[in-house]
């Protein structure tokens, strides 16, 4: 008969310090991946230290309703950006004013037969944006910034265009919000 060369189990204090080991080195792996991490804003601020108000937001597109959907998003991005309060009155430290410039529309991919039928467009609207602190006036932010999303072409492209509205006006929001948060101002 022949038998199995099975190995002997091994001690059971062998065992501990075998787990205790791979625990201790994923501990330390963890911590020294997480090393650099800080909470709360990266320009040294506290969060919620400063108020923000959403001024005008001025549509200079031909898209209907399209600055009540950025001034929406824009209130909405303080609130899941959490560096600033939202200011609701005129008590806000510093005021932002946007001037929607362009609403493009441009082509990104083709039909796989027709070169020519576009099947997805990049959908991009540029914003002129300026943040003044109030009180002192210091700009603290003056340039163009651009969200975007993609849509797909269907029948009727205009509907697709409004149902991507808000998910455009969300991007635009969220680069603006997060170019204001991490300045170095």
């Amino acid at each position: 008969m022949i038998r199995s060369a099975e190995p002997a189990p091994a001690p059971a204090g062998d065992r501990r310090r075998g787990r205790w080991a791979v625990l201790a080195l994923a501990s330390l792996m963890f911590g020294a991946g997480c090393g650099g991490y800080a909470l709360g804003p990266s320009n040294a601020q506290a969060a919620g230290a400063r108020a923000i108000r959403i001024g005008h937001v001025a549509n200079g597109t031909d898209e209907p309703r399209l600055a009540d959907t950025v001034s929406h998003a824009l209130r909405a991005q303080v609130h899941v950006d959490g560096t600033f309060r939202l200011a609701t009155r005129d008590d806000g430290d510093i005021v932002i004013t946007t001037a929607l410039r362009t609403f493009q529309r441009n082509p990104l991919t083709f039909q796989a037969r027709d070169i020519i039928a576009t099947r997805d467009y990049d959908v991009v609207l540029t914003a002129h944006v300026k943040a003044i602190e109030n009180g002192s006036g210091k700009v603290l932010l003056d340039e163009e910034i651009t969200g975007r999303t993609t849509i797909r072409n269907t029948a009727d492209l205009g509907s697709a265009e409004r149902q991507a509205a808000p998910l455009l006006a969300e991007n635009l929001a969220r680069n603006i919000i997060s170019r204001l948060s991490e300045g170095s101002w």
